[in-house]
């Protein structure tokens, strides 16, 4: 059954009392009738209050679909965190490129952007939207608080366990922040509410404090799986494997045995398997996949906005696509991907990996024109229908049910098997797993396997991410890891904005930060390379 995170806004507001970003400008006021006192003396509002911090990666308003945002000065929907993600991670690869020239947008593919760009900004205030919001729920479940409000016996446990799920997620978007920006404000509940100017951390103190997070709540959390949507074990030794596999871009230090060492944990829980059929991954009831560690959920009726799987269905659909195959009422028309990308399955002859979700009727491989959907192929991998084929929930065709995998077993096994390669883990092992990987990629056939570990190597692997993992928010990440991102070792079209494509400064590495936050909080360092 799933943990449905939004049915009622009912207590979202209360949390604004206490939300302070980064900059002496970011306030927000309080809205609604209920207090914080109020709201924390009851135990029965608490599982309402963190389902807020949850559709804080889904959601980017009050009511939805649109109309009172968490965060003003941007559309509602460009400003979604999941929509955001996508955008850093993917537009900004060889994985992705829209079509759209709202704004900046184009900036990111053409890896062309700079300070002011407000799709950067908003990825940036939502990381720290989010760090609010979980800022309070933990300084308000505290064990003082706890037994201030009168919230005792297995309730005092639960809300113990409610807490380590806020500081988890508050975890993970702080590695968005060491991921995207480096050297970030530093706020957490100590932190006094009210106007100051938070200092900037280092990405190696930034490091070292969610690991130490992370590792510190492990035995708050719940079993493995214990209930799908939720932050359990398993989502935090994840996250764990995902911080040691980059721990040698982000601090200099290669940690390459302590990714295999929490991959495995994983893996030896037990408690996840593949997916037989890798398409059911993306499809609306994929919250039954044994498969998905960690989800940012979606739900036609209860979730709805313009960000999140929204946006990455129907933008990825256009030309001569049905959208009623894809559940929806229409397509966007922007997304599409690069023949660097798809020639990723060259490698493959004579054979149908089922993970080459390419629709090409109409469709050209060269990308010529940025601004034409049917140049470059188009993506169909996410849909809003059922694996019965069953469109979602919401009648009207806007809206999807399909959940986004933010962390997923076949992800875990590969982060295991990268670690070994580079030297942190069994190579036997990482070939089992990468076959169980390439298996499934097959519908069961092990045509695809590997036939020794003399077959496993780096450039295999990061091939084989792309292959796994397209659309799913890891491509960035992965190409800075195999420095691939930057420089002209490795070009796709349109990437400095030529249409063959050409090298790029390594400052790009990191994201700049807003300069609205630069002016609104003179303690800030921009990082290098940015006015």
């Amino acid at each position: 059954m799933r943990f449905k995170l939004l049915t009622r806004l009912t207590f979202v507001t209360v949390l604004s009392v206490a939300v302070t970003l980064t900059s002496c400008k970011k306030n927000l006021t309080p809205q609604g009738q209920l207090t914080t006192a109020s709201v924390y003396k009851d135990f029965n509002n608490y599982k309402s209050v963190l389902a807020k911090l949850y559709t804080a990666f889904a959601l980017s308003g009050q009511q939805g679909p649109a109309g009172n945002p968490d965060v003003a000065g941007i559309d509602e929907g460009f400003s979604n965190y999941l929509r955001e993600l996508f955008n850093m991670e993917e537009l900004t690869t060889d994985e992705a490129h829209i079509v759209w020239n709202d704004g900046t947008v184009h900036n990111l593919h053409d890896m062309t952007w700079n300070s002011q760009n407000e799709f950067i900004r908003a990825m940036y205030d939502r990381i720290f939207y989010e760090i609010s919001l979980d800022n309070e729920f933990i300084r308000q479940t505290s064990d003082a608080k706890l037994a201030e409000n009168g919230i005792t016996g297995q309730n005092a446990t639960t809300a113990k366990q409610y807490r380590a799920e806020a500081r988890f997620l508050r975890a993970l978007a702080y590695y968005h922040a060491i991921d995207l920006f480096g050297s970030v404000p530093f706020v957490t509940e100590d932190d006094n509410v009210g106007v100051f100017f938070p200092k900037q951390k280092s990405r190696k103190d930034l490091f070292a404090y969610v690991e130490s997070e992370l590792k510190a709540i492990d035995g708050d959390l719940g079993a493995p799986r214990f209930e799908y949507g939720r932050a359990d074990k398993a989502a935090a030794w994840t996250l764990l494997a995902k911080l040691y596999l980059n721990a040698e871009v982000y601090t200099g230090t290669a940690r390459y045995a302590d990714a295999a060492t929490y991959a495995d944990k994983v893996i030896n829980s037990n408690a996840y398997s593949l997916e037989p059929h890798f398409k059911n991954l993306f499809l609306a009831d994929n919250n039954n996949s044994k498969e998905i560690i960690f989800p940012i959920e979606s739900d036609g009726i209860h979730t709805q906005g313009y960000g999140g799987m929204t946006y990455l269905i129907h933008a990825s659909v256009g030309g001569n696509m049905n959208p009623a195959a894809f559940g929806i009422n229409g397509g966007w028309a922007g997304l599409r991907t690069t023949k660097q990308y798809v020639a990723l399955f060259n490698d493959i002859s004579g054979n149908t990996d089922k993970r080459a979700m390419f629709f090409t009727d109409g469709q050209k491989l060269d990308i010529d024109d940025e601004y034409t959907f049917t140049d470059g192929y188009a993506i169909q991998k996410f849909r809003n229908v059922t694996s019965a084929g069953v469109a979602g929930t919401d009648n009207t065709g806007n809206f999807p049910d399909t959940d986004f995998p933010m962390f997923r077993l076949a992800d875990v096994y590969l982060i295991y098997a990268e670690a070994a390669i580079r030297g942190g883990g069994d190579l036997a092992k990482a070939l089992l797993y990468v076959n169980k990987v390439r298996t499934r990629a097959y519908d069961g056939s092990v045509v695809g396997n590997l036939a020794s570990t003399n077959d496993l190597s780096l450039n295999f692997i990061l091939d084989e991410r792309g292959r796994e993992l397209l659309f799913e928010c890891q491509r960035r990440t992965d190409l800075i890891r195999f420095g691939k991102f930057t420089g002209d070792s490795y070009v796709w079209q349109w990437k400095g904005g030529v249409k063959n494509g050409t090298g790029v400064s390594d400052n790009l590495k990191l994201m700049p930060i807003p300069s609205t936050d630069i002016i609104n909080n003179p303690t800030l360092v921009q990082n290098p390379g940015y006015k």
